[in-house]
């Protein structure tokens, strides 16, 4: 038996992943990022569907940078992805986790093998936070193909009140700065 946990970044993720982990035998967290019920809107089907625990989604296609996220910070990569393309003519990899529990090592290696350098970006805290687990394993699986230190975009290391969240948050100006800077290494 393991344990399974999963971020949707949206509905129809939520849906899928719910509905594997209800009928996966092994024992399943749930992270819901509270976001999704305010603003997020999406298609999802009412046939029944699920999505394959332990199994990430390459969103963007990219040959310069991997960026790696889950859950809602995922919106922000793909933004960040976006103006990379348009003001620094840099292609982004967008790769969404969806299972940090097991996550899949194989989809993110191949990715970071390919462009060579890699961004991972949480909501969370930087410190202890589950990208300092992913970054580690990146550098020991993937060492020899990087062509630049890994960096994380991540929450800041101290407690916030909720009207500073725009500046505690790992916004899309950041991951562009650290997809700026991992190009000039």
């Amino acid at each position: 038996r393991r344990v399974h946990g999963v971020i949707p970044r949206g509905a129809y993720q939520a849906k899928g992943l719910l509905l594997s982990c209800i009928r996966s035998h092994d024992p399943t967290i749930f992270l819901e990022p509270k976001i999704l019920y305010r603003t997020a809107e999406d298609n999802v089907p009412e046939d029944d569907y699920e999505i394959e625990l332990g199994k990430a989604e390459v969103l963007r296609e990219g040959s310069d940078v991997t960026l790696i996220g889950w859950g809602t910070q995922v919106h922000v990569l793909l933004e960040a992805a976006q103006l990379a393309q348009e003001k620094l003519q840099v292609a982004c990899e967008v790769i969404d986790l969806q299972s940090i529990i097991p996550y899949d090592l194989d989809t993110v290696a191949n990715s970071v093998c390919k462009t060579g350098r890699v961004i991972v970006s949480h909501e969370a805290q930087i410190t202890n936070g589950f990208g300092a687990e992913l970054c580690a394993v990146i550098q020991k699986e993937c060492f020899l193909n990087l062509e630049a230190p890994i960096e994380r975009v991540c929450g800041l290391d101290a407690p916030f009140p909720h009207i500073h969240e725009p500046f505690y948050m790992p916004t899309k100006w950041k991951v562009l700065e650290a997809v700026e800077k991992l190009m000039k290494f």
